[in-house]
């Protein structure tokens, strides 16, 4: 009796935890918008005109045009430079420059970034993610191979290896980065979602 009451608040937890995490994580974004954003639209604006989400409202805004900013050279170049000044300072470098590379992954690219792969080692096959084609951003030892940088995410961790691996020993997935993700940090068990 134990026995089945302990799975079934297990199958209950499992089936609730994702739902109220990502709830969570919307509430929290939402709510640090309206702090950071209602603050300062209170100091600007009169009491009478501001109302409780203008905050959040004005926090989307500012993303959406800095997102819109970003596809002009000017902006971009004017970007670079004062990334290269965080790029020079100590222990900044290395933070900024992990978790900048780190959403880079995730950003939209018209190139094969982030291209779904399935990598041969010893007869099997893993999935992985290209993270690295062009030979001229390779470290100078590996630029004369004709091979790519490949992330392969390890199941239930967030961690995994980043590999050097020949184009002749992959072969591409018919897979969304987002639907390979998921299948391999699961270890196959949700399965390949249809729509």
């Amino acid at each position: 009796m134990f026995k089945s009451i302990s799975k079934i608040l297990i199958t209950g937890f499992v089936t609730l935890l994702p739902i109220v995490l990502t709830i969570y994580l919307l509430y929290w974004l939402a709510v640090s918008s309206e702090q950071v954003m209602g603050n300062a639209l209170r100091f600007v604006l009169p009491d009478a005109s501001y109302f409780p989400g203008l905050g959040m409202i004005a926090g989307l805004v500012v993303v959406f045009v800095v997102g819109l900013l970003m596809n002009a050279y000017i902006v971009r170049q004017l970007f670079a430079l004062g990334e290269q000044v965080l790029y020079h300072l100590p222990l900044i470098k290395t933070i900024y420059r992990a978790f900048r590379d780190f959403f880079n992954f995730f950003r939209p690219k018209q190139d094969q970034f982030g291209q779904v792969v399935a990598v041969t080692v010893s007869g099997m096959e893993l999935i992985g993610f290209v993270t690295q084609e062009a030979p001229h951003r390779l470290p100078e030892s590996f630029r004369d191979r004709d091979s790519v940088l490949v992330y392969l995410p390890m199941s239930y961790m967030v961690g995994g290896y980043t590999v050097l691996v020949p184009r002749s020993e992959m072969r591409p997935l018919k897979m969304s980065m987002e639907e390979a993700m998921r299948f391999v940090l699961t270890a196959g068990i949700t399965g390949k979602n249809e729509g």
